[in-house]
């Protein structure tokens, strides 16, 4: 049986048994538990795809419907609850079998427990014990009353005398006499049939049985060719980690690097986006710079000219005022109108007083000679490099890793070729085919006694055939011989016969009735009590309790099974359990808690991810002292630019002078009042030259004032944007330095706490896959590898065939001849009554006088 342990063991290479137990490497201090739920939760694992182990087919298909004559079986057994009510005696049966472990003698009968357990036992078989009281006497009293009967008959007593006495009613009790024996027949031949269906349904179902055996060996041939292929494809899997770890690996500059690059952005990347739009703004000043130099440039120039255009324009209006015709009453109150306003043809700002900003826009030309954004661009390279310095930096630590992984595979491989897989299952196998081969050998003679068991039967039946063909006969003959005008002295041979038939099946019912009452007492006591004590159990799963009691077979060892297969009964291993495990058709591995002769669980964590394969990956160091966010020469450029001298212009005076507007009037306004005051005069030469004057005030303010007020904008935006951009620009400067410091020496100095949190999730996720599968190797060896359902099925094809085919069938036919032996004893006696109508009597009572006299 040495195969067999080694196919145990093998079985137990492939599952995990629980979770491993605690260990201090996986011990975390309170105070780092604490930050850590201040940390971001790693990235989800990738869920690793292992396939599905090939699965076994299994033929069997432990199930049975018995047909029509299952409603005998419903009938036979609701019978078999009315004799025995009582449920299962599971207590009773396991103190009867604790308190006579050692062997029964009969001096211990007398102890009052065994006194106690024989009276619970008697009160369970009251209703058998009763039965098979009737039916003993039955037995015993049968022949004897026969044989007095027949002596009694003899002496012409007991309806032996051959005279029939004539009565008022004798017709009525002829015809109750026939149509009682017709029913009583009718019933016989009824409980013959079903004797006779139970004993076919028997042999019909011995080639059932040959199937079921059949299958269940196939089932068990496929359970073992199929197991060792289940295996290799669990070792196999470990590939599917190992290459999902080694493409871990392999991206661990994108992975790992892209890491710590998004965890450390969140404080570079905004220091560095601020320099960068600090180096946009200095393109801004110089363009706004630029802008207010031109507009400045241009506002002087077109402030003097003007000055001139609005100065002549004054001393002309003024001349023209001067007319005589100024002087007449009617108009020289317009003409004083006109010469109080001609003071208001002047110029409002005077830009030529603003100072130049030529000196800001070299200065900011000097700082824009040095490339800021290039530098800026080269920190964001810098800094974007990292899953390269990554990379470049574990390189050789992962080609360690791939080392260790393809050794580990190269271990669990030894591991599963350490069993004789190939052997033991060639040994399992031949000794299948051997023990079907030697099942089959019994076929011929299983067929032969189940020839002689239907002969037996039939025989049997047989008798109470023939009682019946003689009650028939008796019947047919006569009624169809009687004549109602025919005295008993003149009745006819037919008619006799049938009387002598009948008394015929009366003596042949004497002589079989006993005979068949002992067949159905003995098949009742021992179906009934297989059906009550073994079937009903089997079927609901209470004999399983009683074999899986605690202490049951010693008081030593707590569980039967385990002890049996591992001689470990303190295993918590039932028949219970394991048979619906398997019925489940889950793993022999979990259905057999195979995990207490090897922990699959521990292995694995030793071998999969051991102590080694942990400290390599401990190993990980990642150092970012190479990256420089801001040359120098950025910083230098900066600085200048806080110096380049915009904060230094005054703003406000410039504003000032913007706000002041070009004229002191608006021009278009004054010349539209001129026009107007001068429709007021009377047409002349005084009208026409103050129409004059206001088309030269139009000109100059078309001229000039235009020009100015869209230079003056302008001008007035470029330095609101000066403005803004000069407010504290050594602060906003110093600002951005202080941002970036911060960035790199987070980089070079603390950057150590995010390359170890973002390292340490690296690695939770290559450790995921190899818990993904060690998981996956559990489950399957619970509910896909090894699946024993051929183990319940053995289980379930014994009940079928013990129970369905055999037990209710011989329950049912004894069920059927034990009605025939008690409708025997009222069709004896029918049968004698009946008989006196038909046979020919001897002597007949004479009527004198013809006066009938009825006695």
């Amino acid at each position: 049986m040495l195969w067999t342990r080694w196919l145990v063991l093998l079985l137990c290479w492939g599952a995990t048994s629980g979770e491993p137990k605690a260990d201090e490497r996986t011990s975390t201090p309170a105070e780092v538990r604490s930050d850590s739920r201040r940390q971001r939760s790693p990235p989800p694992v990738e869920p690793l795809d292992f396939g599905f182990v090939p699965a076994a087919v299994y033929d069997t298909h432990a199930y049975y419907e018995p047909g029509a004559i299952g409603i005998l079986f419903h009938v036979v057994h609701a019978f078999l609850y009315a004799v025995q009510p009582h449920s299962f005696p599971k207590d009773l049966i396991v103190k009867v079998i604790q308190q006579n472990m050692g062997g029964i003698k009969i001096e211990e009968w007398r102890k009052p427990e065994n006194v106690v357990l024989l009276l619970q036992w008697a009160y369970y078989q009251a209703g058998f014990l009763i039965c098979s009281t009737v039916g003993i006497l039955f037995v015993v009293l049968t022949p004897i009353i026969g044989m007095c009967f027949c002596v009694c008959r003899c002496c012409e007593n007991c309806g032996g005398e051959m005279h029939q006495r004539q009565r008022k009613n004798t017709d009525c009790q002829r015809g109750f006499y026939t149509a009682s024996l017709i029913a009583t027949t009718v019933f016989i031949v009824l409980g013959v049939l079903i004797a006779h269906a139970a004993n076919h349904n028997v042999s019909l179902h011995i080639k059932s049985t040959r199937r079921l055996i059949n299958t269940n060996l196939r089932d068990l041939r496929t359970f073992a060719n199929n197991t060792p292929a289940q295996i290799e494809y669990l070792t196999a899997q470990y590939t599917t980690a190992k290459n999902k770890v080694l493409s871990e690996l392999d991206n661990i500059g994108p992975l790992l690097g892209g890491r710590i690059h998004s965890q450390l952005e969140k404080e570079v990347v905004p220091s560095l986006d601020t320099a960068l739009r600090m180096a946009g703004a200095m393109r801004e000043t110089k363009e706004a710079l630029e802008s207010v130099g031109s507009s400045l440039e241009i506002l002087q120039e077109g402030t003097i000219k003007l000055k001139t255009s609005l100065s002549d324009e004054r001393a002309s209006l003024s001349n023209t005022l001067s007319d005589p015709a100024c002087t007449n009453g009617a108009v020289s109150h317009t003409c004083n109108t006109i010469r109080s306003t001609v003071p208001q043809l002047g110029a409002s700002a005077d830009f030529t007083k603003l100072p130049d900003v030529r000196h800001a826009v070299v200065n900011v030309n000097n700082v824009l000679g040095t490339d800021l954004s290039n530098i800026v661009q080269k920190g964001y390279s810098s800094f974007n490099d990292t899953p390269r310095l990554v990379k470049d930096q574990t390189k050789n630590i992962v080609s360690g890793v791939k080392g260790m992984l393809d050794k580990i595979g190269t271990e669990i491989n030894n591991f599963a070729k350490m069993f004789p897989v190939e052997p033991s299952l060639a040994n399992f196998t031949n000794f299948l085919n051997q023990q079907q081969k030697s099942i089959e050998s019994y076929y011929p003679q299983i067929d032969q006694m189940d020839f002689y068991r239907w002969i037996g039967c039939v025989a049997v039946l047989c008798m109470v055939v023939l009682v019946l063909a003689f009650n028939v006969l008796g019947l047919l003959c006569g009624i169809c011989g009687y004549d109602k005008q025919a005295t008993p002295t003149t009745r006819g041979c037919l008619s006799n016969t049938g009387g002598n038939l009948l008394m015929a099946g009366v003596g042949f019912s004497f002589i079989f009735a006993w005979v068949l009452m002992a067949i159905v007492a003995t098949l009742f006591v021992v179906g009934g009590n297989t059906e009550k004590l073994l079937c009903e159990p089997l079927a609901n799963r209470q004999l399983f309790k009683i074999i899986d009691t605690p202490y049951l077979v010693h008081p030593a060892k707590k569980n039967f099974l385990p002890g049996m297969l591992f001689q470990n009964p303190n295993i918590d291993l039932t028949i219970g359990t394991m048979y619906r495990d398997c019925y489940e058709n889950n793993g022999l591995y979990h259905a057999l808690q195979l995990e207490t002769m090897f922990n699959i669980n521990s292995f694995l964590n030793r071998t999969v991810y051991n102590r080694d394969l942990a400290k390599v990956f401990e190993g990980i160091q990642v150092d970012l002292q190479d990256v420089t966010l801001l040359e120098q020469a950025g910083r230098d450029n900066l600085i200048n630019f806080a110096n380049s001298g915009i904060g230094h212009i005054d703003y406000e005076n410039y504003l000032a002078e913007v706000n002041k507007g070009v004229t002191l009037v608006d021009l278009l306004s004054f010349s539209a009042d001129l026009e107007a005051q001068a429709d007021q005069l009377p047409r002349g030469a005084l009208e026409n030259a103050l129409k004059g004057h206001a088309s030269s005030i139009r000109q100059i303010h078309r001229e000039h004032v235009v020009p100015m007020e869209q230079a003056m904008s302008t001008l007035s935006q470029s330095i609101r944007q000066l403005q803004r951009m000069s407010n504290d620009l050594p602060v906003k400067v110093t600002n951005i330095l202080s941002a970036i410091d911060a960035a790199e020496y987070l980089i070079t100095h603390n950057a150590s706490h995010v390359v170890k949190q973002e390292t340490k999730g690296y690695i939770g996720t290559l450790v995921g896959y190899f818990k993904q599968y060690t998981q996956w190797v559990k489950n399957s060896l619970t509910a896909e590898v090894a699946q024993c359902k051929p183990i319940s099925n053995i289980v379930d094809s014994m009940e079928i065939v013990g129970c369905s085919f055999i037990i209710d069938s011989v329950n049912t036919f004894w069920f059927g001849l034990g009605g025939c032996s008690i409708l025997l004893l009222p069709s004896i006696i029918l049968s004698i009554k009946l008989a006196k109508f038909f046979r020919r009597m001897d002597t007949e009572d004479v009527f004198e006088d013809g006066q009938e006299n009825w006695n």
